[in-house]
């Protein structure tokens, strides 16, 4: 991963979903090398000033992207 997918991840997410307390994660769905992955970047802090706690990338999309709810 790119620090520039990083950023654009922080930045823009494709989705934002709640993490373990207060933190929240941001995702967003790349494609690399014929292959769809998300990149998740774990968030603490507020609006205003948000700090990067870690960022990962993985293949297993299902078992982290949250489904709209009717």
């Amino acid at each position: 991963m790119s620090e520039e997918q990083i950023y654009e991840t922080v930045r823009s997410p494709d989705q934002l979903v709640q993490g373990y307390g207060s933190r929240k994660v941001a995702q967003r769905k790349y494609r690399r090398k014929g292959k769809d992955y998300l990149l998740r970047a774990v968030l603490e802090g507020h609006e205003e000033k948000i700090r990067v706690v870690t960022v990962y990338m993985t293949s297993k999309i299902d078992r982290y992207w949250e489904k709209e709810k009717k």
